[in-house]
């Protein structure tokens, strides 16, 4: 017996891996302190918890249709025209089994062998194996720090071909918490008119952003990209409910008729329970995600603070989403405690194993310079985290 070329090709998601490494340290007695998983530290809100519990009691544990039932379709297109103006229908929206399934699937009906999808660098660690395991091709474009990890009219330009039939902008973005202006996007989307293309926009971290900054995707600045553009969102980060498993996407009825089609085949539909659970969180939304966010801002305010007094490190502020990029090369070629750090594999291998701080290495993410920090955690274990960083690194 033998495994697939494919599942050969591709890696088990490093953040996850981190996550699994750091809980069972802990299961054997070592005090850890993780800023590895992209997941809220809150709990899911009691209004969205009670919706629940009533679908549970009133019997709603059968099958629905696939692409998820029509009123959790009618709160997710009320919230597009709400938020962005933008306007869809039934046909036009799919609800899967969380954003990671949604981008697995529109990547499986969009891409095939021989085709180029690219991606921006600093990228989420899914986007390589996703586009990989359709047989197309991965085209990494980097951005600069300098920049603030924003791609270019030029640069994307620069990367287009006739093989190119996709890409993939992530605002507010993981790992950078970079986020993209109307006007930087109005510029991008004059380059991508008139492409061959289909633009994947995955917002996320829509609702996560800070210091008065609006939110905008592609399909919202300019009209004629909105046929496209394929919007992939969830209740996962806003409504804390990563472990409810619900994401949808909106775009061209063909590609959402498709991906409709080859979810029948590997999941049917999300869970019933669910999504009257995400239902909720979508039509009765409560002050819960404005405190969250709150709370969020004033966390990265510490942790940038922070790292950005030890020695060799230098963070940016981000502007949405609940990670920071700090650049570590100011550490490389030195060595602590016998252990030479060349790396950011060496770097967060040496703080997990010497202090107990978890992180995930930059290299996942396109670049190896940095580690990725999420401050989905308590503002004390923030400081106690970077406390300990601070003296493995003196």
């Amino acid at each position: 017996m033998k495994l697939s070329r494919r599942i050969m090709e591709i890696k088990p998601s490093p953040t996850l891996a981190i996550t699994m490494k750091a809980n069972a340290m802990r299961a054997a007695g070592r005090d850890i302190i993780g800023f590895g998983a992209g997941e809220p530290d809150f709990d899911t809100p009691r209004y969205i918890k009670e919706a629940a519990i009533r679908a549970i009691y009133e019997g709603f544990t059968k099958y629905t249709p696939v692409a998820g039932i029509d009123d959790l379709k009618d709160a997710i297109i009320e919230k597009f025209d709400r938020d962005q103006g933008i306007k869809y229908r039934r046909s036009e929206v799919c609800v899967s089994c969380g954003a990671k399934h949604t981008l697995y699937n529109l990547a499986q009906v969009l891409f095939e062998e021989g085709d180029e999808v690219i991606i921006l660098a600093p990228y989420w660690v899914s986007y390589i194996d996703i586009v990989k395991l359709t047989g197309a091709t991965p085209v990494v474009v980097e951005t600069s720090e300098e920049r603030g990890f924003k791609v270019t009219p030029e640069e994307l330009q620069g990367a287009i071909t006739e093989k190119t039939r996709g890409i993939i902008i992530n605002s507010p973005s993981n790992p950078t918490g970079t986020v993209y202006t109307a006007r930087e996007l109005k510029e991008l989307a004059e380059v991508l008119l008139g492409k061959d293309l289909t633009v994947i926009s995955d917002d996320i971290y829509e609702r996560i952003i800070y210091d008065g900054q609006e939110f905008a995707n592609i399909a919202s600045v300019n009209p004629a990209m909105k046929e496209k553009t394929v919007i992939v969102n969830g209740v996962s980060k806003a409504y804390a409910m990563t472990g409810w498993r619900i994401g949808y996407a909106a775009g061209p009825e063909f590609i959402i008729s498709a991906m409709t089609k080859l979810q029948s085949q590997n999941t049917s539909n999300p869970t019933s329970i669910a999504q009257k659970a995400a239902l909720a969180a979508l039509r009765e939304e409560r002050t819960e995600v404005e405190e969250m966010v709150r709370e969020f801002e004033r966390r990265r305010d510490i942790i940038c603070r922070g790292l950005n007094e030890v020695p060799g490190f230098r963070c940016q502020k981000p502007q949405g989403a609940f990670y920071v990029f700090p650049n570590v090369e100011g550490v490389f070629g030195r060595s602590f405690n016998g252990r030479q750090i060349n790396n950011s594999s060496d770097l967060a291998s040496y703080l997990l194993d010497e202090v107990g701080v978890a992180v995930v290495p930059g290299a996942d993410f396109g670049n190896d310079r940095f580690l990725r920090f999420s401050y989905a955690t308590s503002r004390e274990l923030i400081e106690k985290g970077i406390d300990r960083i601070r003296r493995a690194l003196t």
